[in-house]
C-alpha cells in the first residue's frame, strides 16, 4: 500500500463533516434514521447491503468496510443486491431477523426507501445509507424534506460535479475549441438524486467558465453498455458536431460515451471525457494509446466503506448521533497523476 493511499484513507476515516443532525418532526416522531437505538452490548454485528456489488467502486467499498470492521472488532456481513429492489427489502428483513445491530445500505432503487426505513425501525436496528440517499416518507429523495432523509455517508454530489465541470472547462479552453462546434453530453440515471446533484453542478461550473455550449441530457442506466447505447443514438442524431465534452454520474456513463464517440469515428483529440470515479478511466491510461478520457475525479470506495462502518460503530458503541451527511475526500486525476494519487487499477 502506498503512503499516499494510506494518507488518503486516514483522512477519509477521520473525516465526519456534519451538515446538520436530524431533529424531531412536528408530529413528535423522530426524524429518519434517528429513532432511538440502544447501545450495543458485547460484539457489534453489522450488515452492509450494496447495489451492484460486483462493480469496481463497490468492491473497493466492501474492502474498506471489511478492513475497518476488522480493526474495530466488528462482525460484518456484505450482501450484493445487484439491481434487485425486491431483494433489498428481503435482505433488510433477513438482517433484522438475524439480530444485526446496524444496517448500512446502498439501494438499487430509492423507491424502496420507506419500506427499508420502517423495517429497520420496527426491528430497532440502526440504519445508515452510503452513496445514495433514501427517504423515509416517499420514493423520491429529491422531493423529501431534509428531516426525512436517512443519514448518509458518501461524497458531496454538488462538490464533485463542480470539480468535473471546472476540469471540463479547463480542457475545453486548452483545446481551443469553439462553442458553436461543440456539444456537451450529460449522462445519468435520472431517478437517482445524487446523480442529478452531480451533473447539475457540472453544468453550472462549466457554463460559468465556458458560456454558450449546448448541453444534451441523456438518460441512462448508469452502466457502460447502457450509456454507450443511449449516447450512440445521440451522436447519430447530431452527426455534424465536431467536438464533444462528456460528463455523467459516474465513470460508467463517461466511459460509455467516450467509447460510443470513438466507435463512431470521432478522434480522441475531439473528445473531452471527465469521469467520476476514475476506476474505469485509469484503465484507459495504462497504455500510451490516445484516449478521449482526459481526466476523472478519483472517488475511493474504500474511504466510504471505512467511514460508514466507523460512523455506525460510533453510534452503536458510544451513542454518537449520526451526522446528516458525512463526506470523504476526492482528488482530480489524469493520465499523468493517477498513480501518485494512490489510485489502484485492476
Amino acid at each position: 500500500m502506498s503512503s499516499a493511499f494510506q494518507r488518503h484513507v486516514a483522512a477519509a476515516t477521520g473525516l465526519l463533516l456534519t451538515l446538520g443532525v436530524s431533529t424531531a418532526c412536528s408530529s413528535g416522531k423522530e426524524a429518519a434514521g434517528q429513532d432511538p437505538v440502544g447501545k450495543a452490548d458485547g460484539k457489534i454485528s453489522l450488515t452492509y447491503l450494496q447495489k451492484q456489488g460486483d462493480q469496481e467502486y463497490f468492491v473497493g467499498e466492501a474492502a474498506g468496510a471489511k478492513a475497518k470492521a476488522d480493526e474495530l472488532g466488528i462482525d460484518l456481513k456484505i450482501v450484493n443486491l445487484g439491481n434487485d429492489a425486491n431483494k433489498t427489502v428481503g435482505e433488510v428483513q433477513s438482517a433484522v431477523a438475524q439480530k444485526t445491530n446496524g444496517v448500512i445500505i446502498v439501494v438499487p432503487d430509492p423507491a424502496v426507501g420507506p419500506q427499508v426505513v420502517h423495517t429497520a425501525e420496527d426491528g430497532k436496528v440502526a440504519l445508515l445509507t452510503s452513496d445514495d440517499q433514501i427517504c423515509s416518507t416517499g420514493p423520491d429523495p429529491a422531493r423529501c424534506s431534509k428531516a426525512d432523509l436517512v443519514p448518509r455517508v458518501g461524497f458531496s454530489g454538488a462538490q464533485m460535479g463542480e470539480e468535473v465541470g471546472k476540469r471540463a472547462a479547463s480542457e475545453f479552453k486548452k483545446a481551443g475549441w469553439k462553442a458553436s462546434d461543440t456539444r456537451v453530453i450529460s449522462a445519468w440515471k435520472q431517478d437517482v438524486t445524487v446523480c442529478g446533484d452531480r451533473v447539475n453542478a457540472s453544468k453550472k461550473a462549466f457554463d460559468a467558465a465556458v458560456p454558450g455550449v449546448k448541453t444534451i441530457n441523456v438518460a441512462t442506466d448508469n452502466t457502460p453498455t447502457g450509456a454507450q447505447d443511449k449516447i450512440a443514438a445521440t451522436i447519430t442524431a447530431n452527426s455534424k458536431v465536431k467536438n464533444w465534452v462528456v460528463w455523467g454520474c459516474n465513470d460508467e456513463n463517461v466511459m460509455g460515451g467516450v467509447t460510443a464517440l470513438q466507435n463512431a469515428g470521432t478522434s480522441p483529440a475531439n473528445i473531452i471525457g471527465v469521469g467520476l470515479g476514475a476506476y474505469l478511466a485509469c484503465k484507459e491510461w495504462q497504455s500510451d494509446k490516445p484516449s478521449g478520457m482526459k481526466a476523472a475525479l478519483f472517488i475511493n470506495g474504500k474511504d466510504v466503506g471505512a467511514l460508514a462502518v466507523q460512523t455506525m460503530y460510533d453510534k452503536l458503541k458510544h451513542g454518537k448521533d449520526f451526522p446528516q451527511e458525512a463526506f470523504a475526500p476526492t482528488t482530480m486525476v489524469d493520465s499523468h497523476s493517477w498513480k501518485s494519487a494512490g489510485l489502484t487499477c485492476s
